[in-house]
């Protein structure tokens, strides 16, 4: 914790106070400090020719924007070849987000699961790292008949947000949104919205675009968290399965 200090307090007679030590300022990773400037995002995936061309599943990668187009974080999948094209959608990874500078500032954890009404056993999870290493927040699939839901739990592993998607996940030329909810899921908070991204991208490549937002006030590890949640969804309904 890092502490503000007032040295040079005036009381009553002119005298001065001894230093008093006022309320602690949290300290956050760069990552988490600039996710507190912001209350909406935007994700792209960038998808090479030859992948496009030769149908070839390779690593995921996204550039993450702020609401003035300026790139903040870039996301690159770590997975093998043979989970990629053989798992599909469903494949174990790891995804680092990267500063500017190629710092890792973030990583997002997702082992092998199935998802779905047939396989309650072993839904999606995600663990969200920032930094690397330090558990700040998880995304776990409750078991569902007709729509998607997701829990969004902080570090103490605490309900904290729900996400609520629609039942039908064909976006004909329109958004399809990803309600946030808060925890008794009465009040809608936010919101992510897979982007219609155009005919001839919706139809020949996976490329998707996503938009998110939640309030300004929001903790910034539950803010980092949704932006897992992102990817996950993404991965999950969007993804090419081979």
């Amino acid at each position: 914790m890092d502490y503000q200090v007032q040295t040079q307090q005036p009381v009553p007679g002119g005298m001065n106070s001894v230093q008093v030590p006022l309320v602690p300022m949290p300290s956050y990773s760069p990552a988490l400090a600039y996710l507190s400037t912001v209350d909406q995002l935007v994700v792209k995936q960038k998808k090479e020719l030859v992948e496009i061309v030769l149908d070839y599943e390779s690593a995921n990668k996204y550039e993450v924007k702020n609401s003035q187009g300026q790139t903040i974080f870039m996301a690159l999948e770590d997975s093998d070849f043979c989970s990629r094209n053989l798992c599909g959608n469903m494949r174990p990874f790891a995804l680092k987000i990267m500063d500017c500078n190629q710092i890792e500032v973030m990583k997002l954890v997702r082992p092998l699961a199935c998802s779905g009404c047939c396989f309650p056993c072993c839904l999606q999870t995600m663990e969200v790292e920032c930094p690397p290493g330090t558990v700040v927040g998880r995304i776990e699939e409750p078991w569902t008949c007709l729509t998607p839901k997701f829990d969004i739990k902080n570090e103490a592993g605490e309900t904290v947000l729900s996400i609520e998607g629609p039942m039908c996940l064909c976006n004909c030329c329109s958004d399809i949104d990803f309600d946030i909810l808060s925890v008794d899921g009465e009040t809608k908070v936010g919101k992510i919205s897979k982007q219609w991204s155009g005919l001839m991208k919706e139809m020949f490549t996976d490329a998707d675009h996503f938009g998110i937002n939640f309030p300004l006030d929001l903790d910034v590890k539950v803010k980092a968290t949704l932006l897992g949640a992102l990817f996950l969804i993404d991965f999950l309904f969007f993804e090419q399965s081979k």
